[in-house]
């Protein structure tokens, strides 16, 4: 294994895979509860890998069909503007084996890591990385299908919302040292918007409502 791959995925064991693992238990229970089976499960977090859309798409009723698909993928849009961010920092052959590990966790990591790394170094580090908590994110599917019964509903919520209180706690900590408080200001002034949205519009609207209005308002402070 090259050493940039093998410190990637050595870093990938952390607080930040503790926090994910949660919600991919979570998911896991969920999916046994809906009636799924576990290739189900271990499939939508393979291929979707990402926990909003992958939500959207277990509450979807019977025979939404092409409209569940159309909700998950708006769901996770947010990947887009992420991958466009890290595409500077990751460039060469393996720059397009990274795309399909862009989500939340190994991006947070790859942004506050990738700067300070050789660049030949950047992709490998990264795909070290992001394939550790991918395949972290199987496993506690799994464990969490076989957990199915056995948590309250309430432990359930948390579960799915830890890893949001731990990328929260990472903003603010991130503030406290000088991070970017216009983007984290717009945000989260912004994310009320979402409840002004007419009855039946996707929720995933929403959130990009939000983002668009808020990221504009930031880039445009900071501007002036």
């Amino acid at each position: 294994m090259h050493p940039a791959t093998r410190q990637g995925a050595t870093e990938a064991l952390g607080a930040h895979t503790i926090a994910m693992a949660a919600t991919f238990i979570a998911f896991g229970v969920a999916t046994r509860e809906a009636g799924f089976s576990l290739g189900w499960g271990l499939t939508s977090s393979a291929a979707i890998y990402g926990m909003a859309g992958q939500m959207v798409l277990l509450g979807a009723q019977p025979g939404a069909g092409t409209a569940a698909v159309a909700g998950a993928i708006m769901a996770n849009a947010r990947f887009m503007p992420m991958a466009a961010a890290l595409a500077p920092l990751v460039r060469g052959p393996l720059a397009p084996f990274c795309v399909p590990f862009v989500a939340i966790t190994p991006w947070a990591a790859a942004m506050r890591n990738l700067p300070g790394l050789p660049a030949p170094d950047r992709a490998r580090w990264f795909l070290g990385f992001a394939l550790t908590v991918w395949t972290i994110g199987l496993i506690t599917t799994a464990i969490g299908y076989a957990l199915a019964g056995s948590l309250s509903s309430g432990v359930l919520r948390l579960l799915l919302m830890v890893n949001v209180f731990y990328f929260a706690l990472m903003i603010a900590a991130g503030l406290s040292r000088g991070g970017p408080w216009r983007a984290s200001l717009g945000g989260a002034l912004a994310a009320p918007l979402a409840l002004l949205l007419p009855a039946g519009t996707p929720p995933a609207w929403g959130l990009l409502a939000a983002a668009l209005i808020g990221g504009t308002a930031a880039f445009l402070l900071r501007r002036r």
